[in-house]
């Protein structure tokens, strides 16, 4: 397959250690230090939890005694920064100042583990952002858009509810054509994702006409670039409509410039990317039944930890491919057990993994004698005594003595014991 390699793995790295999330910066138009939020792919923390997932422990190697050699990050000039981002061969314009400088110092300071770490996953995800942005024919510097929008990690959510490594809103990722249900989750799909990313991107370039300010509006939306345009009197440079955005937008634009130094310029700043092992080639196949994760991972002797890390898009270990065709993807070794072991897979384990009915049977007995107790809406039926009354019978069962004659079409008043009366 095109993606053998490199579509194969889905795995969580995040971007740092710390809790920090806001960073200060000089602002040249006002000539006032500023707060401004960090982007959320920056905010992600509790790197070595997360390094015990499957994938990174799996392929990716660390090892900062011989790994960063400068061991700390070393200081250059303005003009060698100026001088670095316009070398890139970019179609979006890269340009330097104080604040850009901020972020660039996050990557390559505080962030630097967490640098190095997606160094090394860039591996398997820019392939794929290449691929996605190759076809809509955008840009190829946009494939550092999930470096700061999630740190590379399939799984982010943030604090929005945005999701996967391009970090979707479910409304934004349902029009560009992801399904997100309750078992499904395709912002999680590495190639479905970046392919609708392109596609938005493409349809934010249609409406702006240029490219940092498409940047900016896939961060905040495009309303709001629009209104910063229009509160900056019809002003299209970002840098002129920077205040008028919100806080994390401000720093949005910075920190892609940022991340594209970085990621193009680690060994100047003695930061060495995470050795990455190339696993064995996988494979998918389409599964057109309702079928779980246990039943896969045991009938074709497949851990249950690396079945999830290939198949990040499903939200639960249930695979729904009775509602439609569903792709899995696995080592090739798992998908020939699979094919090998026929139906017997789907009914392996089968009742005891399922746990919703598809159809119920109704105790009747007990249902009809709770509606006789109840005086339910068939109706109630009661025996004469010896010396009853109409009123003694009407009274003892709450209802009046015109009801009872009307029900059992009575014009007097006799009764006699042993009688069959309806009441309700």
């Amino acid at each position: 397959m095109k993606f053998n390699i490199l579509l194969f793995i889905f795995f969580v790295i995040p971007a740092l250690l710390v809790a920090q999330k806001t960073v200060t910066v000089y602002d040249d138009q006002t000539g006032k230090e500023e707060v401004i939020d960090l982007p959320e792919g920056m905010l992600q923390e509790e790197l070595d939890s997360m390094m015990r997932q499957w994938c990174a422990r799996t392929y990716l190697t660390y090892d900062s005694a011989t790994c960063e050699s400068g061991a700390a990050d070393v200081s250059f000039s303005d003009e060698d920064y100026i001088s670095r981002l316009q070398k890139l061969p970019n179609v979006i314009e890269m340009p330097y100042n104080s604040v850009v400088r901020k972020f660039i110092d996050q990557y390559v300071g505080r962030m630097r583990r967490g640098s190095a770490m997606m160094l090394g996953a860039s591996n398997f995800y820019i392939p794929i952002f290449e691929d996605a942005l190759e076809a809509y024919q955008l840009p190829l510097e946009l494939k550092y858009l999930p470096v700061i929008e999630s740190a590379l990690n399939p799984c982010a959510t943030s604090r929005a509810g945005a999701g996967g490594l391009w970090q979707f809103m479910p409304a934004t990722g349902k029009r560009y054509g992801l399904e997100i249900t309750s078992l499904i989750d395709e912002r999680r799909d590495p190639i479905k994702a970046s392919y609708a990313a392109a596609q938005m991107l493409k349809n934010l370039y249609e409406i702006f006409g240029d490219w940092t300010l498409v940047i900016a509006a896939y961060n905040c939306g495009p309303g709001n670039v629009s209104k910063a345009i229009k509160r900056a009197n019809g002003e299209r440079d970002y840098w002129k409509i920077y205040p008028y955005l919100p806080s994390e937008t401000r720093g949005y634009v910075p920190a892609f410039i940022a991340a594209n130094y970085m990621m193009n310029y680690y060994c100047e700043h003695n930061i060495c990317p995470a050795a990455t092992r190339l696993p064995m080639g996988t494979d998918t196949l389409i599964v057109s039944r309702d079928i779980f994760m246990e039943q896969i991972s045991e009938v074709c002797k497949i851990s249950m930890e690396e079945l999830r890390a290939l198949n990040p898009q499903y939200r639960t270990n249930r695979i729904p491919g009775n509602s439609k065709p569903c792709i899995l993807r696995m080592p090739m070794d798992a998908i020939n057990a699979f094919i090998e072991s026929g139906d017997s897979i789907y009914n392996h384990r089968l009742t005891e993994l399922v746990k919703s009915r598809p159809v119920v049977s109704v105790n009747e007995a007990v249902s009809k004698s709770s509606s006789s107790k109840s005086g339910g809406k068939k109706g109630k039926i009661v025996t004469v005594r010896n010396g009853d009354t109409l009123g003694a019978i009407a009274k003892r069962n709450g209802t009046t003595v015109n009801k009872i004659k009307k029900l059992n079409g009575m014009k007097g008043n006799m009764i006699r014991a042993g009688q069959k009366l309806r009441v309700r």
